[in-house]
């Protein structure tokens, strides 16, 4: 395993579109085990493919609750809204308030070609969305909503 350099956000490389992983080979397995090194090493709960300069559909998550390795992920359903600050490895020491779904079930492969499905509440739900939206060329700068004035009263 090596840790990889994580790209910022006037990258080129995060606004493109990722492509479909085709086969699970030892370098595909090799990429995984980096980002997980490199997301853990960053104290991040996720990190998709191109945040390492690689245009593959990619991602992997840990909000507390282990590792998911996810290939070729793919949002099959989401419901509720909440609003809440999102930051990213890409763009350090930012932070934002974006709505995301509260919970999202997906589907994805894991490291042995096997199709699975996961659903996650909160923080995950949110995770899944941020790293797929990576794969996408999108990142949560994208989705963030105006900043609010405190309301003081008289």
């Amino acid at each position: 395993m090596a840790k990889r350099n994580i790209r910022l956000s006037t990258d080129e490389v995060l606004r493109k579109k990722c492509k479909e992983v085709k086969e699970i080979t030892p370098n595909v397995l090799t990429l995984l085990d980096d980002m997980a090194e490199t997301m853990y090493e960053a104290n991040g709960v996720g990190l998709a493919a191109p945040q390492v300069g690689v245009l593959k559909r990619i991602v992997v998550i840990d909000v507390g609750d282990g590792l998911v390795e996810m290939i070729n992920p793919e949002i099959l359903e989401t419901k509720g809204a909440v609003v809440d600050y999102e930051g990213c490895l890409s763009i350090p020491g930012k932070s934002a308030r974006v709505e995301r779904p509260e919970y999202v079930k997906a589907r994805a492969y894991n490291r042995e070609g096997q199709e699975y499905e996961i659903e996650g509440w909160d923080l995950m739900a949110r995770a899944i969305c941020h790293e797929t939206d990576h794969l996408e060329g999108i990142l949560y700068i994208d989705k963030a909503l105006p900043e609010e004035e405190d309301e003081v009263e008289a």
